[in-house]
């Protein structure tokens, strides 16, 4: 105790010391921390945003340089899962669904659509939606909007399902759909939405132009849900939704016409690849370049109902061909971050054997996300958890263009803005 009050003693006196006008110390400036900057009216080719639901945010980062430009906070820090921006067409502003309770984690709960200045990432507005939009990991669909920028849906489940749907130019919630036995949400039109049900149906939602149900319709079942159920996890070409199977079979759906169809499926495993076990698998385990008509798929090995699994290769396929093109290895995030932290360090030669050893003797984690930016020179972006790395490879060649230090600490879905 007299140790520790002689400590207080003496920085008082010491405080009192630089208090008094007589020691000469100029008074400090305040300092600006960080930088305020405006981007571009146009995104960059290799811009790509990656959500984190523990930091609770979305980043954007330029594939270029590997800088992260700016974030964007989502709702009440600690609830929920799903972090998904969407972006209107002339690349002005960005729709976010949240979630803020009034007691932090307890309280009363309020949904909301933030509506962001996609320049400054400041909020302009926001409307309030019921409070029943669906949480789950990662939330690939959990939200969509209209092709002609207009009307945003929220997948609501309380355990019941249905959508909320918001007229985003005129910043007013519309109406709630509800859509029993259908789950999760696409665009697929002006004016339409798809969704996909239970016994392996599809339900299209078409609103009017005040954004009122107009009409819905249920498709004969286009998949087999107890025998090869598909994974939530598509992307899109066009009108055409490309979903992918457990069993590594691709589900095309063309939302051309007024009436959903179901063009030809086709595996993208062989038989020698399912003897070896290969599987599709991932938290965001497929992207597309349609100028190019390529797939790509992140594939690991292992047995039945590891859909979720990270993977190891990124495997690249012509869409028109039906055929395998390229195997891409996904580095070692491992042997990755390590080399990452001691090169950061100045310890270059360190890092280089750290990389070398690692991604040799330690197996690799693989990893959970890919993403291909939509330019003439696409990147290829893949994203792992444990530990967290960001790496960017050519598109076309598969070649490592760069790897991003610092991407955040729980990644969850990338974005192209």
């Amino acid at each position: 105790m007299q140790r520790r009050a002689a400590r207080t003693g003496m920085l008082g006196a010491l405080l009192i010391c630089l208090a008094g006008g007589g020691l000469g110390i100029a008074r400090a400036e305040w300092e600006t921390v960080g930088r305020v900057v405006t981007l571009p009216e146009r995104p960059g080719p290799h811009w790509f945003w990656l959500s984190d639901v523990l930091l609770h945010r979305t980043a954007l980062f330029d594939g270029d340089t590997g800088q992260l430009l700016g974030a964007i906070s989502s709702g009440t820090a600690g609830v929920g899962f799903v972090i998904a921006p969407l972006f209107s067409p002339d690349h002005r502003e960005i729709y976010l669904a949240e979630t803020y309770y009034a007691r932090g984690v307890r309280g009363e709960r309020t949904d909301v659509v933030t509506i962001y200045d996609a320049r400054t990432l400041k909020p302009l507005d926001e409307i309030t939606i019921p409070p029943l939009r669906g949480e789950y990991f990662p939330g690939n669909a959990a939200n969509a909007l209209t092709d002609d920028g207009r009307f945003m849906a929220v997948f609501n489940v309380t355990p019941a399902t249905s959508l909320s749907i918001v007229d985003v130019k005129a910043r007013r919630f519309t109406t709630e759909i509800d859509t029993p036995g259908c789950s999760l949400v696409y665009a697929a039109g002006a004016r339409r939405f798809l969704m996909l049900c239970g016994n392996g149906e599809a339900l299209s939602v078409v609103l009017d132009d005040d954004g009122h149900e107009a009409h819905v319709e249920r498709t004969a079942p286009f998949f087999d849900p107890q025998k090869d159920p598909l994974t939530e996890k598509a992307v899109r070409r066009g009108n055409e939704w490309l979903f992918v199977s457990f069993d590594g079979v691709l589900h095309p759906v063309d939302a051309t016409g007024d009436t959903l169809r179901f063009p030809e499926t086709w595996a993208l495993v062989d038989d020698e690849d399912r003897r070896a076990s290969w599987r599709v698998g991932g938290a965001q385990h497929l992207a597309v370049h349609p100028a190019s008509g390529r797939l790509y798929a992140l594939m690991h090995q292992g047995g039945p109902d590891t859909h979720k699994e990270a993977g190891t290769e990124v495997w690249v396929f012509d869409l028109a061909a039906h055929r395998r093109l390229q195997r891409i290895p996904v580095l070692n995030p491992l042997a990755s971050f390590v080399g990452q932290q001691l090169a950061q360090t100045g310890r270059e030669r360190m890092s280089s054997v750290a990389r070398w050893f690692l991604a040799k003797a330690a197996p690799n984690p693989g990893a959970e996300r890919i993403l291909v930016t939509q330019d003439d020179h696409p990147f290829l972006v893949v994203s792992g958890s444990l530990p967290p790395t960001l790496t960017i490879h050519d598109a076309m060649t598969g070649a490592v263009v760069r790897e991003v230090s610092e991407p955040g600490i729980a990644g969850s879905l990338l974005f192209t803005p």
